[in-house]
C-alpha cells in the first residue's frame, strides 16, 4: 500500500513551477479524454496561461488544494465561492484534475475529502458540481455521499469534440 500525498492549499501568487506543474496536470486531464471544460489538442502553453489568469482573477474565498507527489503537483481541486450576495453560504467545486501517474492511489478521493474540509473550515454550508455523465468522477462523488440533481444531454462537448450529458450534483456540508 502507497503512503497519501499530501494534500494543502495552493500558496498564492503561484510559483511559476507550480503553475507549469498545474498546466501539465491539465494537459494530461485533456490528453487522457476527461471533459474539464477544454478541447484537445491543449498546449502546455494554453494551459499555463489559463491557470495564470483563473488564479489572478479567482474571487476572494476561493480555495485551491493539490496533491504533490515527488516530481511535483500531481492532483488539484478548488472551491469557488457563488458570485451572488444572497448566496454567501454556497461554493462550487472545480477542476479536479489527477495526472496519470498518480490515479488510483485515492488522490481524486483525497482531494474531494479535503475540498470538503477546507470549504467548510472557510463557512460554506453548500457546494454544487457537475461532471460528464456516466464518466469515473461520477461514480466517486455518489460514493463520496454527494445527491444527484439530474443531468442534462448533450451539454458540453468532449476533449475530441463530440457532445456529452452533464450530471449536477451537490452536498450540504454539516
Amino acid at each position: 500500500m502507497t503512503e497519501p500525498l499530501p494534500i494543502l492549499p495552493l500558496a498564492r501568487p503561484a510559483s511559476n513551477e507550480e503553475i507549469r506543474d498545474l498546466a501539465r496536470v491539465l494537459v494530461d486531464a485533456v490528453s487522457s479524454g476527461a471533459a474539464v471544460s477544454f478541447l484537445a489538442p491543449l498546449s502546455l502553453e494554453a494551459a499555463e496561461a489559463w491557470w495564470r489568469n483563473a488564479l489572478a482573477s479567482a474571487p476572494e474565498r476561493t480555495i485551491v488544494l493539490v496533491a504533490r507527489d515527488r516530481e511535483g503537483i500531481v492532483g488539484t481541486v478548488q472551491v469557488q465561492p457563488a458570485w451572488a450576495p444572497n448566496q454567501p453560504h454556497r461554493a462550487e467545486v472545480l477542476k479536479l484534475l489527477v495526472h496519470r501517474r498518480a490515479r488510483g492511489r485515492g488522490v481524486g478521493t483525497g482531494l474531494m475529502e479535503a475540498i470538503e474540509a477546507a470549504a467548510r473550515a472557510a463557512g460554506f454550508r453548500l457546494l454544487t458540481l457537475d461532471t460528464k455523465h456516466g464518466d469515473t468522477a461520477e461514480r466517486l462523488y455518489r460514493r463520496l455521499g454527494w445527491t444527484t440533481l439530474g443531468t442534462i444531454p448533450g451539454y458540453a462537448l468532449d476533449s475530441d469534440g463530440t457532445t456529452h450529458g452533464a450530471t449536477f450534483f451537490y452536498k450540504h456540508l454539516t
